[in-house]
């Protein structure tokens, strides 16, 4: 059986500002069947090698337009949708970024869509090497 490639292979890299790390990021593909606006997404948990990001240390970019997890559930642009299969990017803001090396990561992403009863929960793990 082939694995869906859920996380981008390529995406996974600290993120520099002025020749310093500042934090790190990856790509992930939108788990639902469908696409969907960034205002229904109510959660997401990420931790790496066990130690779980603080909300507010991470940030979301799509098509261009960089958020915080708390200004994604105003987004109800029709252009910003996260469409099916489509990598978004995940950036966690931290001094000095990941160490280089082998690494481990799980994901946790809790979309509510207006017309189910039930938020819908994506949840997913990975290791990869910065």
């Amino acid at each position: 059986m082939v694995q869906r490639v859920i996380y981008d292979p390529n995406g996974f890299k600290n993120v520099e500002k002025d020749g310093k790390a500042i934090g790190w990021c990856f790509g992930y593909k939108a788990q639902y069947y469908r696409g969907f606006s960034l205002s229904i997404v109510r959660g997401v948990k990420i931790t790496v090698d066990g130690e779980e990001v603080p909300q507010d240390a991470i940030r979301f970019t799509n098509k261009g337009e960089t958020f915080t997890l708390e200004e994604m559930t105003t987004v109800v642009d029709a252009d910003l949708r996260w469409e099916f299969g489509e990598f978004a990017v995940f950036t966690v803001l931290k001094d000095g970024g990941l160490a280089a090396g082998k690494h481990h990561i799980d994901t946790e992403i809790t979309i509510c869509p207006s017309y189910m009863p039930f938020p819908n929960v994506a949840v997913t793990g990975a290791d990869f090497e910065i």
